[in-house]
């Protein structure tokens, strides 16, 4: 798993990343996920042209919420949000290209929905970057909610 890009296991059944790659989907199902929750758009950084495909054929589920880097929405942190509900009870792999989208999302939903403290919430993005621009502005826009 170490090898998988910017690779954080957030807890017992959270795992996030950057895009892994088909061989290493298969090594992500070995390790008892059952859903994969893609950020990523189509077109980043080493996305895989057919990962839906590859991730069913595994057995996982596969849920694709396509997160403009550019600009991203309120409503892709809610379906992130629904995503992670409906399936909180099964082991969860997120990804986007490189952890940076997923660690956002994540340690909104840590701190906004499981009501974790700061400091606790904060990982791993404290450990990946700082949102800023468009990103900080999601931040801040959620926290309101």
């Amino acid at each position: 798993m170490n090898e998988i890009r910017a690779y954080f296991k957030v807890g017992e059944k959270v795992a996030t990343s950057g895009q892994p790659t088909a061989e290493q989907f298969s090594e992500i199902a070995g390790s008892g996920y059952d859903v994969v929750i893609n950020l990523a758009l189509p077109t980043s950084t080493h996305a895989l042209e057919n990962e839906a495909s590859i991730v069913q054929s595994l057995g996982m589920a596969y849920i694709h919420i396509p997160v403009s880097w550019e600009s991203p929405q309120l409503s892709d942190l809610q379906q992130f949000y629904e995503a992670m509900h409906q399936h909180e009870t099964k082991k969860i792999w997120v990804h986007c290209a490189l952890n940076m989208r997923v660690s956002c999302f994540m340690y909104l939903y840590q701190y906004c929905v499981l009501g974790l403290p700061e400091q606790q919430a904060q990982y791993p993005m404290s450990e990946i970057w700082s949102p800023t621009g468009a990103w900080a502005e999601l931040v801040t826009a959620a926290k309101a909610l």
